[in-house]
């Protein structure tokens, strides 16, 4: 099975062209992937993952997708080679997106649409700093 889930944020605007055979959009942009786990004292890394959407896909990102939105796609792994204009092979490996989707709060995208990744994702749940509408839950609490 090859399918891949990625939240991140843009680090470019999308690039869009058309295929030459049958004019076919196809957008292109890099997503800014947060590593879930950084080591005591050091920073947290990110990967930088090229995306491309092709058709309705594309057509949505790159109407509505800028550089520093957070974003979710879903998609799969495809590597391809081709020899450069020095005759050199060159490998590329990127994910194709089969679905696109915002994941900035539309608060959040508004106030700052450059603000670093939400740290109330990234952390873990605290019943103390929860919203009122939260009620917490105990293991007695669960049916199973």
């Amino acid at each position: 099975m090859n399918k891949v889930i990625l939240m991140g944020r843009l680090t470019r605007d999308p690039e869009v062209r058309y295929t030459t055979t049958n004019n076919t959009l196809v957008a292109s942009f890099s997503l800014a992937v947060n590593r879930r786990f950084a080591r005591q004292g050091e920073e947290r890394q990110a990967d930088f993952i090229n995306i491309v959407a092709w058709d309705k896909t594309g057509e949505f990102c790159s109407k509505y997708f800028k550089k520093g939105q957070q974003v979710g796609v879903v998609g799969r792994i495809q590597t391809r080679n081709y020899d450069d204009k020095d005759g050199k092979k060159v490998y590329v490996t990127e994910v194709i997106a089969e679905e696109a989707y915002f994941a900035d709060t539309k608060r959040e995208a508004e106030v700052n649409p450059f603000a670093t990744p939400n740290t109330a994702v990234d952390a873990p749940f605290n019943p103390a700093t929860a919203p009122s509408e939260f009620t917490p839950v105990t293991d007695d609490d669960l049916p199973f």
